[in-house]
């Protein structure tokens, strides 16, 4: 199947509501039928004000950054930007495009990795403000 590996970026005391930015996140997928979602806490790093983080054990001050992550397909792609920006929440996200799918061990072949020919088709990248 063609679609995208999404992956957001969220300072992880961010609020939206009365909800953290990156539960909201994963919540709304959910409610919009993206079959999976995940969150995952960087350990350490640094962003656009090149300031490093890093992840303590008693750190209560929600400065640690979490990484959210989906793959879906275009459709649930836009979805999922469409809610995001209608929810008017900043964020900065990867968005590549994938191939993905299930390995079945039922099947007569293993999936392919590269179509005929070695070429692999690209979708075209979301351009920042399209709608």
């Amino acid at each position: 199947m063609q679609g995208s590996f999404l992956r957001f970026y969220v300072h992880e005391g961010r609020r939206h509501g009365h909800d953290v930015v990156w539960e909201w996140l994963l919540m709304q997928a959910n409610k919009l039928g993206i079959r999976g979602g995940s969150a995952f806490k960087a350990m350490k790093g640094f962003g656009r004000h090149h300031k490093l983080t890093e992840d303590r054990l008693l750190d209560l001050t929600g400065s640690s950054v979490i990484e959210i992550e989906f793959i879906v397909t275009d459709q649930e792609a836009q979805q999922l930007f469409n809610l995001i920006h209608k929810e008017k929440i900043t964020l900065f996200y990867a968005w590549i495009p994938a191939r993905f799918g299930v390995v079945d061990i039922n099947a007569t072949d293993p999936p392919v990795v590269a179509p005929a020919g070695g070429s692999h088709q690209r979708a075209p990248y979301p351009r920042d403000g399209a709608k």
